[in-house]
This record gives structure tokens, sequence and C-alpha cells, in this order.
């Protein structure tokens, strides 16, 4: 790259003051003057030197620069108040300098990421050579305005330190915490896009297509097959040796065609560009190996049987009846298919054979879409599963290679490989191989919201195409690998030398050649209807936030019917200016986005750039719960409580030297009911004269140990004499009692009756104290008759 795509790249504002020319070798026309030149420009002169000066001031006004009262400072400070007032704080990571200048231009303030190491320059596909083409040159543009402005702009960022950016555009989701985010900060990535932006991902998601959409994957995605288990490998296999036994019929087929075309013109024949179609002379044919009809009756054979499983013909027959080649039979086929195709073998009487294998291609194309991209060397790309810019991509025609491959690789399942369908028939631009890099911007993912760009641009091999040469820099474009390589001197000198053309360069190209309608009817509209169908089967595994979007980088191979195949999609795509035309568009395409995602959330109507809708799936409300109740409904039921027996009264002056010892247990021993704490200490000597007692109220004695039942000390036979009864849990009836201390017996702990025994007790009672000597019954207040219920009593054990 010469010194003037470097200057278009990043001295001036790419994308607006520069436009690609194609075949000029690099070489774009400055807007203005040479930067030694411009200082002499007369100051009341309106020139291009002044217009990209105020394009230089990134967003700062002019009348802020040009008032002698303002310092910097006081003009950083009135940018950021009025930024912050605005929520316009943005931060990047990675080395994005139009995003960083569109931002300031509309009033946005950064603030750096301090916590991060400093952005390097080789990042996604940046050289070295590239990096340091960008920092000589902005060296030699560097002006005393730009550095005042960077010095604001610096002075602004410390200023909003401590605030919060709304606007996050970063290299990788993983820079930023995603889940930390507030619903109004905006961020360039989307979680869990794996689902489309690995090889693995696309090539899994790409079966369910038909259960999402009414198109066929195979209609635009080379088929695809992970090497991940068993299972995955065997369907491999099975469509290799298809493949082998459709390309035997191919061989033969355009045998024939080769020999009439050879029977009419000589010049045809070496103008044809399938190498497969070379013949041998007949001259030479002795020295070749002469191979049997036999070859052409068993892969005949084989596509017989694809076509009937196909057609569900199979689904009849046992395992036994369904008649296939033996693993001995088919490892000799191929065999044979290597040397036919290597060229060190032929088939005798090919012609016997010509009608039936046309009659079964026919058959098969009917039925297979990817017919015309096979070719006949049977070749596929190996693919790392997680990897991308073309790291360890290889190109092979052997199956046992490809298994020895996967084999001796012990990395985890998720790292395998990938195998992929080679494109062997790709349309050619001066016989080299193409690729096309489109760009398309989701912005919401419920509702699936798509923007197409307009504009893409193609990326040439340094090599010249050949199927003989399976090597990297012949069938691969991508320019992490080209970058490194020289042009080929045998390649066309029509072709740019820095190997990019735009698609606007590309259309002016078929218009030459009478196909100009070929862009607007069949590559542009399949590449949109690939990339719609390719997100909504994606879309129910991206995890949608609000307020996000991202910018992603497609890539497309061109058939020999103007028919675009998806190869991959890429996040981040590379946005740095390497050459002309990626100076120009890189640049275009990320100030258009700001466009969409920043300036329309204010204004609908505002100007998108090359952007356009490509599709807005319909709100659909969610429809009603039609599930089962899986809930119980029902009333809660309880055991009848049975009436009390009826309460006994006694006269309360009898004497209570005719109750029995008390021997029943207490109602501490009941299950489920815990004991409660000591009663307080009653007034010594209370009697009680002309009162009504309620009944003492037991449970039946249940079977216990003797040693650790509860009994009563009774000893009446003297006057006066004390009886020692267990400590009592007692309830106040006829008055509310303050807090003593006593518990209170809950409502929800209800006693068998039948487990209670009614005791009457004299109406004399003796000075009551327990084994401690604390009495057991509370004050009585005066005036007050009083009845006491026995609920409870705590054991005393001997």
């Amino acid at each position: 790259m010469t010194r003037g795509s470097a200057t278009r790249g990043r001295g001036t504002r790419p994308g607006r003051g520069a436009q690609a020319v194609e075949g000029s070798k690099g070489e774009v026309p400055e807007a203005g003057m040479e930067p030694g030149e411009r200082k002499r420009l007369p100051s009341a002169a309106a020139s291009e030197g002044e217009q990209r000066e105020h394009k230089l001031k990134r967003g700062i006004p002019q009348d802020l620069l040009s008032s002698p009262k303002l310092d910097k400072y006081k003009i950083a400070r009135q940018l950021t108040d009025k930024a912050v007032k605005e929520k316009k704080i943005f931060s990047i990571y990675g080395h994005y300098p139009v995003i960083r200048a569109t931002l300031r231009r509309k009033g946005w303030v950064e603030k750096k990421f301090h916590f991060l190491p400093k952005p390097v320059a080789k990042v996604e596909g940046d050289g070295e050579g590239v990096a340091e083409n960008r920092c000589s040159e902005g060296k030699e543009n560097q002006e005393e305005a730009l550095e005042n402005t960077d010095d604001i702009h610096d002075v602004m960022s410390r200023l909003v330190k401590n605030e919060m950016p709304y606007f996050l555009w970063t290299l990788k989701r993983g820079i930023v915490d995603y889940h930390s985010l507030s619903c109004d900060q905006m961020l360039n990535h989307y979680g869990k896009t794996a689902a489309f932006t690995t090889k693995i991902g696309l090539c899994v998601n790409m079966r369910t297509l038909p259960w999402y959409v009414q198109a066929d994957p195979d209609s635009f995605f080379p088929r695809c097959y992970g090497l991940c288990t068993e299972s995955d490998k065997q369907e491999f296999l099975d469509d290799f040796r298809r493949t082998v036994a459709s390309s035997i019929l191919r061989w033969v087929v355009s045998q024939q065609n080769g020999n009439k075309s050879k029977r009419k013109s000589k010049e045809e024949e070496a103008g044809d560009s399938d190498p497969s179609s070379k013949k041998v002379p007949e001259s030479t044919g002795s020295r070749l190996m002469g191979l049997s009809g036999q070859l052409v009756d068993a892969a005949c054979k084989v596509c017989e049987a694809y076509l009937g499983r196909l057609e569900h013909k199979d689904i009849d027959l046992s395992e036994d009846a369904a008649e296939d080649l033996t693993e001995d039979e088919w490892k000799d086929l191929i065999q044979q298919y290597y040397s036919l195709v290597g060229g060190n073998a032929f088939i005798s009487n090919s012609r016997n054979h010509f009608s039936q294998c046309q009659a079964l291609l026919n058959k098969i194309t009917a039925v297979n879409p990817q017919t015309e991209i096979d070719g006949l060397r049977n070749i596929w790309i190996i693919k790392p599963a997680a990897k991308s810019r073309g790291r360890d991509i290889m190109c092979m025609n052997h199956v046992e290679e490809i298994l020895e491959l996967v084999a001796a690789d012990h990395l985890p399942a998720k790292d395998k490989w990938v195998v992929q369908k080679y494109i062997e028939t790709p349309l050619l631009i001066y016989d080299t191989k193409f690729d096309i890099r489109q760009w398309f911007l989701v912005t919401d993912w419920n509702p699936l919201t798509i923007w197409f760009y307009k504009e893409s641009y193609l990326r040439f091999s340094t090599r010249r195409f050949s199927l003989d040469n399976l090597d990297s820099a012949v069938h691969l474009c991508n320019s992490s690998i080209q970058k490194h390589l020289k042009n080929d001197e045998g390649r066309s000198p029509l072709l740019p030398c820095h190997n990019t053309w735009t698609s606007t360069r590309f259309q002016e190209y078929l218009q030459k050649r009478g196909r100009g309608a070929v862009w607007s009817s069949v590559i542009y509209p399949s590449m949109k209807r690939a990339v719609t169908n390719t997100m909504r089967v994606a879309q129910g595994r991206v995890e949608p936030r609000k307020n996000s979007f991202e910018l992603y980088g497609a890539d497309f191979i061109l058939g020999r019917d103007f028919k675009p195949w998806l190869i991959e999609i890429n996040s981040s795509p590379t946005m740095h200016a390497s050459t002309p035309v990626t100076a120009q568009l890189c640049a275009q395409v990320q100030e258009d986005t700001i466009k969409v995602v920043v300036d329309r959330r204010v204004d609908r109507n505002c100007d998108i750039g090359n952007f356009e809708l490509l599709w807005r799936q319909p709100a659909v409300e969610l429809p009603p719960f039609q599930g089962s109740d899986l809930f119980v409904e029902g009333v809660g039921t309880r055991k009848a409580k049975r009436q009390m027996p009826p309460i006994s009264t006694f006269d309360s002056a009898s004497s209570l030297s005719d109750i029995q010892p008390l021997k029943e247990r207490c109602p501490s021993a009941l299950p489920g009911l815990a004991p409660a704490p000591p009663c307080t200490a009653l007034q010594p000597d209370l009697r009680m004269k002309d009162e009504k007692v309620l009944a003492c109220t037991l449970p039946l004695p249940l079977n216990r140990p003797a040693g650790r039942s509860a009994k009563v000390n009774c000893d009446l036979s003297e006057p006066g004499s004390r009886m020692e009864l267990p400590t009592c849990h007692l309830q106040h009836l006829g008055h509310t009692a303050p807090n003593t201390g006593l518990t209170k017996v809950e409502s929800d702990k209800r006693w068998d009756p039948n487990l209670l025994k009614v005791h009457p007790l004299r109406s004399v009672l003796p000075s009551m104290k327990t084994v401690e000597g604390a009495q057991c019954l509370p004050p009585r207040p005066s005036g007050v008759k009083t009845h006491y219920f026995l609920l409870g009593c705590s054991t005393n054990s001997a």
C-alpha cells in the first residue's frame, strides 16, 4: 500500500473526502493541499483546507474556539456539562477512530477505559505494516489545531471520569460486564451469538431452518458437518461416498461432451475452464490404467439408492434387502475414483454409459441444489470449529486424510473440526477467485430487526484459481491470509494491486459483459434472503438485550450461475483502512451505524446512510396460556371438637382430706405438647371460702417407666398439713390478671376428652407449695370471684 492510500485511511475522514479509484494502484487524490502548504493559506479565503480543519475540531463549536475570552478549560467544562445533562457519555475499547470522531461531532464526550490495557493497533486482521504506515502518516499530518482539540478532549474525559457511559463500543462483548449494564446503556454486542457467528454453530443451526422458514438451507449454505461425534463422522463419510459416485457419472458425461466439442473446434477445448474436462490425448492412452465399466455400474447403483431414499422408496425395505456396497467394495471404488480424477486412469467404453449417467444426473440435480458446486474433485474444506480469520483452514480431497486429521486431534468436542463442501465451480474474475464481504446490522431481536447495507466489497486472491493446487493462498480470500502474500506474476494486470473492489465497480464489470442486471435480480436479493433466514433461525438462541445492537460481516462466494453461497458470519468485522476501498467503505458503514442506532432514536425520519430496513418482525402478542392448571383446589378439614364434659361444682368449704393422691400423668407427657415454664410463687396460706372452683382435669395415665413418673406427695393426716402438687399451669377465667409468667395454652393444641378425668377438689385449700417451695397460685384481686382451670402440670421426677 502506498503512502497515498494510508493518508486516505487516517489523515482525512475516510468515506467523506475520499472516493475509491479503481486501478489507481492505491493512490487517492487529496481533498486539499499538502500539510506544509496549508499554513500559507490566506485567512480570508474559504478553501478545502479550512473545511478539513473544521472537521478536525470533532464536535467543538467554532464560535467557542474563536472566542478569545474563553480558554480550553472553560470550553471543556461547558461542553461536558451539556453532555452530562443530555446523557452523551461514551466509551470505546479498540481501534475505532471513526466511531470516536463521529460521536464527538454529535456532542458526545468520551470516558476512557482507565482500568483496561491500552488498545493495540494489531487487532482483528490489522497487520504490522499497516500499523506502521498509520503511525508514520499520523505524525506527518499532525497539526496545531488537531493537538489543541485533542487536549480539550483529554480534559473533557477527565471531567467525566466519574460519570456513567451511555454508549459503549468494544471489540468483544467480554470486555464489559454484560449483565451489570443499566437499561439505558447502549452496547454494540449481543450475548450468545455463537449460534451463527461460529462455524460449528452455523453448521448445526442451519439444519433446523425448515422448522422456522419455508426454505432449504442447501439452496444457499454449502452442506456442512461437525466432526465431534462418531455419528457426525458417519454422516460425512456417507456424503463423501455419494459425491464420489455422482462425480464418476459427471466424469463420463463431461468426457463425452468434451469429445464432441473437440471434434467441432480445438479452440473451444483449449478455452474450457473446467480442468477435469481436459482429456488425455489418444496417443498417451496406452500409458494410462484402464478401468472397466463395472465402476460406472457401481456408481449408478449408489446414485439410484440415493434417489430412492429421497423418494422414500426404502421405507418398506428391510436392512438386508437394501442393496449397498460393502466396506471393501467402497474402498476399491474410491481408490479407482482417485486414479480417475487424478488423470492416471480412464474408463473404457464410457460412451456406452453416457445416456444412463446423464439421466441420473438430471434426477439428482432436480432434488439436490448443490449438484452444480460439487464438481469432480470432491474437495472439502476443513475448518476449526471456533476459530476465525482463516486460521488453520485446509482443503482436502481424500477422506482418509480428513478422518486421520480429526482422529489425531485430541481437542475438546467444542473445539473440534468442521468439514464443509468446497465450491469447486466459483465465479472467477480474470481467472481469480474472490468473495464478497456484506455488512448487516441487528438493532433488536424481539422483534427481530435487521438493516442491510447497500454497499459491499470484493476480496481477491493473490493466486490464479486452480483445483490442482489446494494451497489456502489460492482458495481463501481472507484479508488476514492474503495480506502476507504477494500477488502472483501470472495474475491478470486488470485486477487491483490491493485486491479489493467495491460492489459498484463489480457492477460495472458485469455491465461491460452484458450481465448488468444480475446484481439487482440475483446476487443482491439472494444475499438478503440468506441473511434473513439465518437470523430467524438464530433468534431463539441469542440473548435479546434491549438497547443493544451489533454490526456483522457476512462472507459470500458466487457460483458460475451468479448464485451467492453463504460461507460464514463474523462478529466484530475488521474496520481497518488497509486499502483505498476499505478506507472508504469501513468508515462509511461506521458512520451510518451511528446514524441508525443514535440519531434515529431521536428522529425516526433522519438520514440513515446506505442502510435499508431488511426485516422487521411483526409484533406478536403472547397467546393465552392453554396448558393444564397444575394446582390443587380444596378446603382443609379438621377433626371436630367434642363438647367438654359438664364441669362439676363443689363446695369450697369441703375438706381436701378425702382426695386420693394424684397419680395421673401431666400434660407434659403428651406427645407434641412442650412443658411450660414454672408458675410464679403464690401468696402463703391462700384460703378460698365460698368460692366455686373449676374442675381440675388431668389426662389418663400413660404407659411410661416408673422412674420418670410424677407423683403427688400428700399427707393429710394432721390438720394444717400441706399437700405437694406438681408444678401447674393455670388459666385465670374471671378477669385479666397481670402478666406473672403464666403461659397461655395455645388454642391449636387440642386434647382428646377421653384422656381427661374430672376430679373434685375440696373447697378448703391448705397452703400449697411445690416441691421447691414455690407457691403455685397467683394472687387474687380483691372483690373479684375467681375460677381456675388446671390445664397442665410439669413433672417433678423423683
